[in-house]
């Protein structure tokens, strides 16, 4: 029996152009404590290829395409086609691998081969080493891994032990048997028309409220593609170019935003990147009026899974089936970015409400289910409907904002520590700018990726990251400072007081134990100081008459 592809990932395959790659990846960090090798990466990559069989596969269409495309090995699997040695010229900059990220995810993949390739760049300062990959999006299930080369990764720096498991591919399928077993699932399969009935209930014995539930959902899509995403400077067509920026933030400054404003981290992510669009907006010309918001796709895990904790514990690979571990299920949430609000604690508070009122309501059922609307359709016609769902798409949203949490202890390659992390996003037609974030050992890694025509100073919207970030740091910072100006205001418990005039001292410290909480729990503004009691003026010199 052939492994065909599922009706989204097919459909990434159809949507596919020159203008638009659909590709996704990361930019992996090594600091070697040793001379590197880079044939000691290709061996690990080659070793851990049977924990991801898929990438040894690659994708047949059956004859005339009147049913999905199959998963077949690659008979000419070569390991050096797939991993590519590249280098900067000594000492190579951040700025100089971004444009050199930017280029490489430019390229589509070969099709003809698994879709799927790594670069191994040397030549970066202080002798860094970068692993740059990228991966279809058919190859990917869902979002649920930080990194495509997680399967490299391990938790200590001697490479955990693997079976030797020689590989030997099975015999592709003739275009006779391809056939052949197209029919059979279209006849011996009705679980197909099932769930097309049932719009992503993936259980055949899915119950009434599970269907209930997907049917509310894809309403509630379509009532927000009635009320299209607003126009933008990043909708626009989009050349096959792109750039790309990696950010990184301290986590620790996140979580003092979180504990001094509320909300949750990505709450906290989400209120930052709305700060540095608003800046973007502003420099542009952009008109910014009191309402103005723009609209990002928000893909979110629901509810946390065993074998994502597990693989957040240890460290090791979080990818699908493949990775011998379960996704967690993953909902895709439309989020208006209050670009217009000026103040970054109010922006902060609008997010968390719109993400509250979002989970509450179970909306993100809807855009899973859009996805899984591909089952109604012939092969032969989905590539008209992919594209008609990559037009609505365009309507839908203005960006695209993902956000990991990856393991929060180090990582190492090969036995070279992981020093950074950089997710890369791919853009979907008339989108010009898509952002990822992961947080790893107690950074946060943001990932931007723009189309080169429409967004050329890329590298401006980076620095705005973290002038938004900046922001709310300062604000944070202030709130703390207000708070410890209080409490330094109210004395501790003193013995009974000297007797002192009743406008000395202690009448000021009185009022100040009253007053100083009060004060403290200001929510904004510069601390109020009591004012200084002021100096009795001297009294003139007793004169009597006569007394000159």
């Amino acid at each position: 029996m052939t492994d065909r592809l599922s009706p989204a990932d097919a459909g990434f395959l159809y949507t596919e152009d020159l203008t638009t790659p659909l590709h996704v990846g990361g930019v992996v960090i090594l600091q070697p404590n040793r001379p590197f090798e880079y044939a000691h990466i290709v061996k690990l990559i080659d070793d851990r290829l049977s924990l991801v069989p898929r990438y040894r596969q690659k994708v047949r269409y059956v004859p005339g395409r009147f049913a999905r495309p199959v998963w077949v090995d690659d008979e000419d699997f070569d390991i050096t086609f797939h991993v590519r040695r590249s280098a900067l010229p000594r000492p190579g900059s951040d700025a100089q691998l971004n444009d050199l990220v930017g280029r490489l995810i430019s390229r589509p993949l070969d099709r003809s081969r698994p879709l799927w390739e790594m670069y191994v760049v040397e030549g970066l300062s202080e002798g860094r080493i970068a692993l740059i990959n990228k991966t279809h999006h058919s190859m990917v299930d869902r979002i649920g891994a930080v990194d495509v080369a997680a399967a490299i990764l391990d938790i200590s720096p001697e490479p955990r032990p693997l079976p030797a498991q020689v590989w030997l591919p099975t015999p592709a399928p003739s275009e006779v048997d391809l056939i052949i077993d197209a029919i059979a699932d279209i006849t011996n399969r009705p679980a197909e028309i099932v769930d097309a009935v049932k719009l992503a209930a993936l259980d055949v014995r899915a119950t009434v409220a599970e269907v209930a539930q997907a049917i509310g959902g894809i309403w509630r899509i379509a009532h927000r593609a009635v009320r299209p995403a607003p126009r933008s400077a990043l909708d626009v067509a989009v050349s096959g170019q792109r750039h790309f920026v990696g950010v990184t933030a301290d986590l620790n400054r996140l979580k003092a935003i979180r504990q001094a404003h509320g909300g949750t981290i990505n709450d906290v992510i989400m209120a930052v990147i709305t700060g540095a669009l608003r800046s973007f907006l502003l420099s542009r010309g952009e008109p910014v009026v009191p309402g103005t918001v723009l609209r990002a796709m928000v893909p979110m895990s629901v509810r946390p899974m065993a074998g994502v904790r597990e693989a957040n514990r240890t460290g090791g690979p979080t990818g699908g089936r493949d990775g011998g571990r379960e996704l967690p299920p993953v909902a895709s949430y439309l989020l208006d970015l209050p670009v217009s609000e000026p103040n970054a604690v109010m922006r902060l508070h609008q997010v968390s409400f719109a993400m509250a009122a979002h989970t509450d309501s179970g909306e993100g059922v809807g855009a899973d289910s859009l996805m899984e609307l591909g089952r109604f359709a012939p092969a032969t016609l989905h590539t008209l409907g992919a594209r008609v769902g990559s037009q609505l798409g365009r309507r839908l949203y203005n960006l695209l904002i993902t956000n990991v949490p990856g393991p929060q202890i180090p990582l190492y390659a090969a036995g070279m520590p992981v020093v950074a992390m950089y997710p890369v996003a791919s853009l979907g037609k008339g989108q010009a700018l898509a952002l990822s974030v992961t947080s790893y050992n107690g950074s946060v890694f943001f990932g931007l990726t723009a189309d080169a025509d429409a967004i050329p100073d890329l590298a401006d919207f980076g620095a705005q990251l973290l002038e938004s970030l900046d922001e709310f740091a300062a604000l944070a910072g202030e709130r703390t400072s207000m708070a410890k100006a209080a409490a330094s205001l109210v004395p501790a418990p003193l013995a009974a007081p000297k007797a002192a005039a009743p406008d000395g001292p202690v009448a000021l410290v009185k009022r100040t134990a009253v007053e100083g909480p009060r004060r403290a729990n200001r929510p904004t503004g510069a601390v109020r100081r009591l004012p200084a009691p002021k100096p009795t003026p001297p009294r003139p010199p007793h004169r009597t008459e006569g007394s000159d």
